[in-house]
C-alpha cells in the first residue's frame, strides 16, 4: 500500500474537539514512505509498488513507494509505522533503518494537504529474494532515478535517498547492511563499489575495511572455482562504522 490506500485512524479535515482534545482546525493528511534499497543482479534496486484503481485513488496504476497512513492506533511513532510498512511489503525486518526527510504541501496529493515522512532501509539480496506482496516489484537505479515515472513526489524521495545512500557510503559501513552475514572482501567491495557507481582500488579498499575495526574473519573459508576465501563478517552489526576519511574520488 502506498499513500492513501489504507484505511486510517485519523484523517485530514476538521475535528471539533472529540474526545476532550479541544482541537478545531483542519489537519493534514498523514504517511509514512520507505525507500527500500537492495542489490540484486549486480545492480542498485528500489522496492516499488503499483497502486490501485479504486474509485477516488490518485495515481491509478502508477508505482510508487510502499507506504500510506499513519494508523495511530497500531503506530507509537512514525519509525514504527516505517517497520510495519517495510514487514508488510517484503515479510522481513531491514537490519538498517533511518529517518530521510519529510516533505508536505497542497498540492502533493489531489486529495487535499499531505505530509509524508520518508525513510529508507537496506536489506540483504537474500531478504529481498522470497515471494513479496503481489503490487511490489524491483527496479534498478540508473543515476538517481528508476524509470517509472513515480505517483506523487516520490520520484524526488528516491532521488535523495540516492543521493544521502551514496553520500553516507563514503565514509561509512553502511553498503555491509546490503550483504548477507558472511561474506568475502571482494563481494564487499563491489557492493560499495555497485553504490557509488564507481570503481575503488581493491590495496585501498582491503587496507581500509582492515583497519577500521570494521570487519572480523569466521572460522570458515568460501570454497568455489579458484582458491578458498576468507568469510568476513561485522564486528558490530546494530550500528555503521563511521571512517576518519572519505574514499578518494575518482580520478
Amino acid at each position: 500500500m502506498t499513500d492513501g490506500q489504507e484505511t486510517t485512524g485519523r484523517k485530514g479535515g476538521k475535528e471539533g474537539g472529540s474526545g476532550g482534545t479541544g482541537l478545531d482546525f483542519a489537519r493534514p493528511l498523514a504517511t509514512v514512505d520507505v525507500v527500500i534499497f537492495a542489490v540484486r543482479a549486480d545492480a542498485l534496486q528500489v522496492l516499488l509498488v503499483q497502486r490501485g484503481a479504486g474509485a477516488g485513488e490518485p495515481f491509478p496504476h502508477a508505482f510508487a513507494l510502499p507506504g500510506g497512513f499513519v494508523d495511530i492506533d497500531r503506530d507509537r511513532d512514525l519509525e514504527a509505522c516505517a517497520v510495519r510498512k517495510l514487514k508488510e511489503k517484503t515479510g522481513v525486518a531491514s537490519p538498517y533503518l533511518e529517518q530521510l526527510g519529510s516533505w508536505g504541501s497542497a498540492t502533493r496529493d489531489p486529495r487535499g494537504w499531505s505530509a509524508t515522512h520518508a525513510y529508507f532501509a537496506l536489506m540483504p539480496a537474500a531478504a529481498a529474494d522470497p515471494p513479496l506482496a503481489a503490487d511490489a516489484q524491483w527496479f534498478p537505479v540508473h543515476g538517481e532515478s528508476v524509470k517509472p515515472r513515480l505517483a506523487f513526489d516520490h520520484g524526488e524521495i528516491v532521488k535523495a535517498a540516492v543521493q544521502r545512500l551514496r553520500n553516507k557510503v563514503e565514509y561509512t559501513s553502511l553498503p555491509a547492511y546490503l550483504l548477507p552475514g558472511e561474506f568475502t572482501l571482494p563481494e564487499l567491495q563491489r557492493v560499495y563499489e555497485i553504490v557509488l557507481d564507481r570503481p575503488l582500488e581493491k590495496s585501498a579498499f582491503r587496507t581500509r575495511m582492515l583497519s577500521a575495526d570494521l570487519i572480523e574473519p569466521v572460522a570458515r573459508m568460501r570454497r568455489g572455482p579458484n582458491r578458498p576465501a576468507q568469510l568476513y563478517r561485522l564486528k558490530k552489526a546494530k550500528a555503521p562504522v563511521y571512517f576518519a576519511r572519505t574514499f578518494n574520488p575518482p580520478g
